[in-house]
C-alpha cells in the first residue's frame, strides 16, 4: 500500500493549485470525450505528453507513477481479457488459450484510455485541498437543489469518502505489517490459511474504519454541523482572469478535437 497517493492532496503554488476548483473539474470533465475519441497512436502520445507536462507544471511529478500505480492492475487485466476473447488473428496460441491481434491492439487502446482517466482525475485531487474541493461541487451542484437534491450533504460526502481513500489505505498498511510480525503469511498457498490471515487482516480493519466514522461524526457535530442547515464559506471562491483563460483553451481545444474526429 505504500506509495499511493489516491485522493490525496500535495500543498503548492504553481499555476494548477491557484486555479479555482470548478475550473479543474469542469476541465476533467471535458477532457473525458477527448479521451475517448482518441485512436491514433499520435494522438495517443499527444495526450501523454501533454499529461506529463501539466505534472510538471503542478510540481508533482513524483507522484506520476504512484498515482497510476493502483491502475495497473486493472489495465492488465483489461488487456488479458481484450487478448483472449476478441477474435480476429492470431499471434499466438497455447492450445487453451489464443491472443489476437485484433484483441492486443483494442486491449492496449482501452489500458491506455484508463491510465489518461486515472492521471487527470488524480491530478484534481492532487492539486485542489479538500476545502475547496468541497466549495466546487457544492457550487457546481447548485442547480440540482430545485430537484430536491441536497447539495451540501452530497459534495460533503464526496469529499469525505475521497479523502478517507488514504486513510483506509494506511491503515490497512499498518495492520497488515502487524500481522506479519506476529507470523502472519499472506502469502501462503494454503487457502484454509490465507483466508484465516486475511480475517485477521479485516476484522480491525472494520473495527478502525467504523470508529473513525464515529469519531468523525461527533467532531462535526461539536463543531456545530447540522444536516439541512445553510451554511456559508470563509473563502468565496471567485473567478480569476487565469481561469477563463484555462476554461476558454480547453473549451475550444476539445471541440475542435470532436469536431475533427466526426467531420474529417
Amino acid at each position: 500500500m505504500e506509495g499511493i497517493v489516491l485522493g490525496q492532496f500535495v500543498p503548492g503554488n504553481s499555476m494548477l493549485h491557484r486555479l479555482d476548483p470548478r475550473v479543474k473539474v469542469i476541465s476533467s470533465l471535458l477532457l473525458l470525450p477527448v479521451i475517448v475519441l482518441l485512436q491514433r497512436p499520435a494522438e495517443y502520445a499527444g495526450f501523454g505528453l501533454s499529461a506529463v507536462i501539466l505534472y510538471v507544471i503542478a510540481g508533482v511529478t513524483g507522484s506520476i507513477f504512484r498515482v497510476l500505480k493502483p491502475g495497473f492492475y486493472l489495465v492488465a487485466f483489461t488487456l488479458f481479457i481484450n487478448m483472449v476473447f476478441t477474435p480476429g488473428e492470431m499471434l499466438v496460441n497455447l492450445g487453451i488459450i489464443s491472443v489476437s491481434r485484433e484483441g492486443l491492439v483494442q486491449g492496449l487502446t482501452i489500458g491506455a484510455r484508463l491510465i489518461f482517466l486515472i492521471s487527470v482525475s488524480s491530478l484534481v485531487t492532487l492539486t485542489t485541498s479538500p476545502v475547496r474541493m468541497t466549495d466546487g461541487m457544492q457550487w457546481l451542484l447548485r442547480p440540482f437543489r430545485r430537484a430536491g437534491l441536497p447539495v451540501n450533504e452530497l459534495a460533503m460526502m464526496m469529499n469525505i469518502a475521497l479523502r478517507f481513500i488514504p486513510s483506509f489505505l494506511e491503515e490497512t498498511d499498518k495492520i497488515k505489517k502487524a500481522q506479519v510480525s506476529r507470523g502472519a503469511d499472506f502469502a501462503s498457498r494454503n487457502p484454509g490459511k490465507r483466508i484465516k490471515y486475511l480475517m485477521a487482516l479485516l476484522v480491525p480493519l472494520f473495527v478502525s474504519a467504523f470508529r473513525k466514522a464515529e469519531e468523525l461524526s461527533v467532531a462535526m457535530e461539536s463543531r456545530g454541523y447540522v444536516v439541512g442547515m445553510k451554511r456559508t464559506s470563509l473563502y468565496r471562491l471567485q473567478f480569476h482572469r487565469r481561469d477563463y483563460v484555462t476554461l476558454m483553451v480547453l473549451i475550444c481545444l476539445a471541440a475542435g478535437f470532436i469536431a475533427f474526429r466526426y467531420f474529417c
